[in-house]
């Protein structure tokens, strides 16, 4: 069953499409030391919010945006883009949402993780077997700022859209 996203947010249509389309995304924080550190995940998309989600066992991604919740996330590889053209950054807040490791995570972002990977039914059906995979932990990222490579080509400047003001946190 697809889902229909109802787009409320401010994000370019074409950014919307990558990110709906997008089977991995890059996620940057910021370690304890200032620098940042890359991660892939899966990006979910509720037509408002960003969502990811990581593992809650030895995570050290969401010990650093807990520390410093200024994050990225771009949509850069074509084969996770499924051959579309466009390239986005955006950047924007994020919160850990992690109160109930073992059943929040399915309210909030089953649904849109089934739409694009529907082989997690399978490993839902694994579950007592893998139970750390399990014990999830949501990362809600609120955009600010979008930088946007409709063709795809970076060599050239972005078209940038701001969140208007009432959007950001």
């Amino acid at each position: 069953m697809l889902l229909a996203i109802m787009r409320t947010g401010w994000l370019p249509e074409p950014v919307e499409r990558l990110l709906e389309t997008a089977l991995v995304g890059e996620l940057t924080v910021v370690r304890s030391d200032g620098r940042p550190i890359t991660h892939p995940l899966i990006p979910l998309y509720d037509g408002e919010r960003i969502l990811m989600h990581s593992s809650t066992l030895f995570s050290r991604k969401l010990e650093h945006i807990k520390r410093n919740p200024r994050v990225s996330v771009s949509l850069t590889d074509p084969i996770a883009l499924k051959g579309m053209y466009g390239r986005a950054t955006i950047q924007g807040t994020a919160r850990v949402i992690e109160d109930d490791p073992h059943a929040q995570w399915e309210r909030l972002i089953l649904d849109l993780w089934r739409q694009k990977e529907p082989v997690i039914d399978a490993f839902l059906k694994m579950r007592v077997a893998l139970p750390l995979f399990f014990e999830r932990a949501v990362i809600e990222i609120n955009p600010e700022r979008c930088l946007l490579w409709a063709d795809g080509d970076t060599g050239h400047p972005p078209e940038v859209t701001v969140a208007p003001r009432e959007k950001v946190a």
